[in-house]
């Protein structure tokens, strides 16, 4: 059984930066999609961005392009999402997900929760104007 946890979360101010970290147990996170999505009161869940299992392609929303980065470290199990220049938009809370097949990610039109089977419980961003 897959778990993932999210970390790094919290309450920072527009033009602040924060870096989330997931954290993947029960299995190697060698060769599986990791996205990460969020979601915002009231509002769908989104894709924010996802990083391959092979050669380590990525997609963003546009919302985020240039602003955020996603990373891996597959010795550490870990995924990370760099946020900068965050904005109040970018409040929700931010979920970390992985795909057991072998999709794509290399643009947004990867960015399909359908894709993903094991979800984090979320960490919380707030971001004040």
């Amino acid at each position: 059984q897959v778990h993932l946890v999210e970390f790094g979360g919290g309450l920072v101010q527009a033009g602040d930066s924060l870096r989330l970290s997931c954290v993947v147990s029960g299995d190697t996170l060698d060769y599986y999609v990791i996205g990460w999505f969020r979601q915002a009161p009231g509002k769908e869940r989104e894709g924010v961005s996802c990083i391959g299992g092979v050669g380590f392609t990525t997609g963003y929303a546009d919302s985020v392009k240039g602003r955020f980065t996603i990373s891996r470290n597959n010795a550490k199990n870990t995924v990370y999402l760099q946020m900068n220049n965050l904005n109040p938009a970018g409040t929700a809370v931010y979920y970390c997900t992985l795909a057991s097949s072998p999709y794509s990610c290399t643009s947004t039109n990867d960015l399909i929760a359908g894709r993903y089977d094991d979800w984090g419980q979320g960490t919380q961003v707030t971001v004040s104007s």
